[in-house]
């Protein structure tokens, strides 16, 4: 069996006026992020860390952010266009394991959302994906509540 680990990362600050979504939910709170798209800090950092695993470059390079497309495009749109994208070259998902870092808003209460959500784009079992939460104890730009940041771990294995 043919397996590959890959590694996503992103990070997209706070703007007035904007949903927040994070893992394909809409989270309540008074401030969303900026992006070209949705701005789904921790969907991007997931569909980074597949298409890397399967050596298919990167987010931008199969949805640019100059590309009016995906302006304000639901982020779950690209999750599944990554998932079929790994399909083509024969891959499928072993796991996700995700992390959120953000000082505000409290996650937790939405944790199960997100990994129903993102199992149910990805056609997996919840149990394969893991999202977490965490604080930057009030350092950095998410400590002062300027943005938030993701990072995500994948494991794929070839079909």
């Amino acid at each position: 069996m043919k397996i590959r680990v890959g590694q996503g990362f992103d990070v997209h600050q706070f703007a007035e006026g904007r949903d927040l979504w994070l893992g394909g939910i809409k989270i309540p709170h008074d401030r969303g992020l900026l992006g070209h798209s949705d701005a789904d800090v921790l969907i991007h950092a997931i569909c980074d860390a597949l298409l890397g695993a399967a050596n298919l470059r990167d987010i931008g390079t199969h949805f640019p952010d100059n590309d009016n497309n995906f302006k304000n495009i639901d982020s779950k749109i690209l999750l599944k266009k990554t998932k079929e994208l790994l399909a083509q070259k024969g891959f499928r998902i072993g796991n996700i394991d995700s992390i959120v870092c953000a000082q505000e808003p409290k996650l937790k209460p939405h944790i199960d959302a997100m990994q129903a959500c993102l199992a149910d784009v990805l056609e997996i079992d919840t149990e394969d994906i893991s999202v977490k939460a965490t604080t930057t104890e009030k350092l950095g730009f998410v400590g002062r509540k300027e943005g938030i940041a993701a990072y995500a771990t994948v494991l794929i294995e070839k079909v």
